[in-house]
């Protein structure tokens, strides 16, 4: 794909999809490639912003879902002796050998189907968001405090789309779990719990989601200023914001996220040694639970697994979602009609 000066961008006359105007004059000349990206008309923006928002949501959680598998293990509070692992790499190879080839896969199904809705509506949430607050908030500029407003207000729309598919996905990658498919897990948890078992975490989960997405974009939008300040498709510093927005915001959660498995896993074995009967429900009785389990370094329990996951799909996320975005405004600029 060339990216090229004058052509089809610079017949944009400078407009940029957030509605900031800028000069296109001066001295010398961006590449077309950073004009196109940024050139595509509002009116179009939202279709554009979900198509490549899904696409983005799909292959992240598709290529690093048996790295999910092994941190939903690892987050265990009392595995089981078979299920004992000191590293990623280390529980992936004994998974497959103790278990299947395939098993660090199973669930991923039902994350395909949530992933991509949920994708879509959290970019698109996201980019119209931060376009709106940036214009009250800092004009022509770009707002750190905005970017976090919006990436919060896209994680309200995101987990109650992915919410349901985190609790049937969790509880198919648990050691030993008693559900061999996708339906049969959502049927028996239905049957046994009800729905709100499905929301049972969600509140956990924006806890948790809500810091972690404001700590990602803020950090990825101040990466991008930068590495990257003409904002144009740039693949290298998509991935590098990316990864690096991941692993930061990744780590300052990983608590929460503890607490959202338990919630989500129901894991008997920490329930019973917990004296806890019945079901778990409630951060803070979640909180307090894997306290009185693993003490203090119960909250950082699969720390190395979350950050190895994070760090990669973040970057995956970013660059395909941010290829997608510059390859269908390219394409819509190209087909526009002359006047």
């Amino acid at each position: 794909m060339e990216l090229r000066c004058g052509g089809v961008g610079s017949q944009a006359g400078g407009r940029r999809m957030d509605g900031d105007s800028r000069d296109g004059g001066g001295g010398g000349c961006k590449d077309a490639g950073s004009e196109d990206y940024e050139n595509l008309p509002t009116s179009v923006s939202l279709s554009i912003h979900m198509t490549a928002g899904a696409m983005a949501g799909i292959l992240e959680h598709s290529v690093m879902y048996p790295v999910d598998s092994v941190k939903t293990r690892m987050q265990s509070l009392n595995p089981d002796p078979k299920a004992h692992y000191t590293s990623v790499y280390g529980a992936l190879k004994k998974i497959i050998r103790t278990e299947g080839f395939w098993r660090p896969l199973r669930g991923l199904n039902v994350m395909m189907m949530g992933a991509g809705p949920a994708h879509a509506l959290y970019f698109a949430c996201y980019e119209n968001m931060k376009r709106t607050l940036n214009a009250v908030f800092h004009h022509q500029g770009n707002s750190h405090l905005a970017n976090g407003i919006a990436g919060s207000m896209a994680t309200l729309l995101h987990d109650a789309v992915m919410n349901p598919a985190e609790v049937v996905k969790q509880r198919l990658q648990m050691y030993d779990s008693p559900h061999r498919s996708a339906l049969s897990c959502i049927r028996t948890v239905w049957g046994t719990e009800g729905l709100g078992a499905f929301y049972r975490s969600y509140t956990t989960q924006l806890t948790m989601n809500v810091p972690f997405q404001s700590i990602h974009f803020i950090t990825y939008e101040f990466l991008q200023e930068q590495i990257n300040p003409y904002r144009g498709y740039n693949p290298q510093s998509h991935i590098i914001s990316g990864g690096l927005a991941g692993a930061l915001a990744a780590a300052a959660t990983t608590p929460l996220d503890v607490c959202k498995t338990l919630l989500n896993t129901q894991e008997k074995m920490a329930l019973n040694l917990a004296n806890i009967s019945g079901r778990l429900s409630g951060m803070a009785n979640a909180f307090r639970t894997v306290y009185r389990l693993n003490g203090l370094p119960g909250y950082f329990k699969g720390v190395q697994a979350r950050v190895i996951y994070q760090m990669p799909s973040t970057a995956i996320s970013w660059s395909v979602y941010e290829f997608f975005k510059y390859f269908l405004t390219k394409h819509k600029l190209e087909n526009r009609t002359p006047y």
